[in-house]
């Protein structure tokens, strides 16, 4: 099960669901375009991890250290996300 923090509240993910889905539901104002990797639109600030964040493939976009694209990324353990209302 991973659980994720954020300025508005914590929630854990479903089994299967994506990090950027997982912000939809539980009511998190995130932009998003391709689900992909491709554009970018939905980094966000990753302050903490229990476990390295990794993604299937490498994304497109360009990102920085600290971001992380929900829409792709693959994530367990705990995640603490700035700035993510």
């Amino acid at each position: 099960m991973t659980w994720v923090f954020t300025a508005k509240t914590r929630f854990y993910l479903h089994d299967d669901e994506s990090l950027l889905d997982g912000l939809l539901r539980t009511g998190h104002d995130v932009n998003y375009q391709c689900r992909e990797g491709y554009c970018g639109s939905c980094r966000v600030t990753l302050t903490a991890s229990s476990y390295p964040v990794t993604y299937a493939e490498p994304p497109l976009a360009m990102i920085e250290g600290s971001e992380i694209l929900p829409c792709c990324c693959q994530v367990k353990g705990m995640v603490r996300l700035k700035d993510v209302h």
